[in-house]
């Protein structure tokens, strides 16, 4: 019997990934997930992922969601407050409200970053308001975006003139930025509410 010699298939010296290597910081294996699960153990696996990512974001004013600590509900009163005329108090809290469960849609593919400049006063986007952003949210035409243009971060509402898009402010003071081919410009996420101090 002629033992077959191929020169194909088998263990490699120096082949396939480094231990450690994978985006996780750490040795993987492939496991079988029920369909049910796929959605929560995705996002538990972004999660990981923003948390050792979290240490390389290069711009200081991101910060992405604890969302390891214990959150506070706080109380939700079951009234409205007039903005006009005083109206009797109603006392009975209607629920308690969890500000994680208000702000954040999706937490794996959530941040937050702090607003500079007023650009974007007509939008409701002051100085030192915190923004919350969620990368998942398609960036349409109309959305208000958050984006890094040729390095720096910019917060402008995307617009379409004359057939072309634009980074538009909301603030007349300020001129609309054309999205050129030329141009560096990667779309981080868009902005779904603003934390806005009184």
């Amino acid at each position: 019997m002629v033992e077959k010699v191929t020169k194909h298939g088998g263990a490699r010296a120096g082949a396939g990934r480094k231990k450690g290597s994978s985006s996780y910081g750490e040795p993987t294996k492939a496991v079988r997930i029920p369909e049910s699960l796929m959605a929560t153990v995705s996002e538990l696996l972004e999660h990981k992922k923003q948390k050792i990512n979290a240490e390389k974001i290069p711009f200081p004013n991101i910060f992405l969601p604890d969302l390891d600590s214990p959150v506070p509900s706080i109380p939700l009163y079951g009234v409205s407050v007039a903005a006009g005329f005083p109206s009797p108090a109603d006392d009975y809290i209607e629920k308690r409200l969890d500000l994680n469960e208000l702000l954040i849609n999706k937490p794996a593919a959530t941040f937050f970053v702090r607003a500079e400049g007023e650009s974007m006063l007509g939008a409701g986007i002051h100085p030192d308001d915190i923004l919350v952003v969620d990368r998942s949210v398609h960036a349409g035409v109309g959305k208000i975006v958050v984006c890094a243009l040729d390095g720096e971060l910019t917060v402008k509402r995307l617009r379409s003139k004359e057939g072309k898009l634009v980074l538009a402010p909301e603030n007349p003071d300020y001129p609309d930025i054309p999205i050129k081919e030329e141009v560096d410009m990667v779309i981080w996420g868009v902005v779904t509410s603003v934390i806005h101090n009184v």
